[in-house]
């Protein structure tokens, strides 16, 4: 073999290379932008997160707010309506998980369902587990939660689902308080 045979293989190596390395950076310009548009608008991801000013909500009332295109509880809740949620055994309750997206995995204790260690503020996602009705709220049912009226299922004080076809918790979404009269839904 000679000296000109090893600098043609060797050109011939380089040419593949280079038209490969070239198709590849083509069909990468040309996927991307594929790509990129299954990516979130910033509409969008603005709405993925949202503050609340409670600060006017008053201890025994609620307030729902709309959140991804369903309504969320917001439940300033009294002494009363905390010491019956919290006297539940799980054995009285039907889906024992919290449905808590801040402590998953966790029992359906109010202290798990609870925003708050005192237990005194609650925020749920507003729609029934059975059919994605909007429960009624402010006392109502027989557990003095949340009433479902198309299908009769009854909640707690603490969102539990304790009669009725429904077969969880209200669900509880990702939230914080960002100060003393402030939450944070997402």
């Amino acid at each position: 073999m000679s000296h000109a045979d090893n600098n043609e293989g060797t050109r011939r190596d380089f040419l593949y290379y280079a038209t490969a390395g070239t198709g590849a950076v083509v069909t990468g310009a040309a996927v991307w932008p594929l790509i990129n548009q299954m990516n979130a608008s910033a509409d969008v991801k603005a709405l993925s997160s949202i503050f609340v000013d409670v600060s006017g909500v008053e201890t025994g009332t609620q307030l729902t707010v709309k959140w991804r295109g369903k309504p969320v509880f917001i439940r300033r809740r009294t002494e009363e309506e905390i010491q019956m949620a919290r006297e539940v055994p799980l054995s009285d309750l039907v889906d024992v998980n919290a449905e808590n997206e801040n402590k998953p995995g966790a029992e359906a204790t109010d202290e798990n369902r609870a925003l708050d260690e005192a237990g005194e503020w609650l925020v749920m996602i507003g729609v029934c587990t059975h059919l994605g009705c909007v429960p009624i709220g402010n006392g109502s049912g027989d557990y003095h939660g949340w009433f479902c009226p198309c299908h009769g299922s009854h909640y707690d004080t603490a969102g539990r689902i304790r009669k009725g076809p429904a077969p969880r918790n209200l669900e509880i979404p990702v939230a914080e308080f960002t100060d003393d009269t402030t939450i944070k839904l997402g």
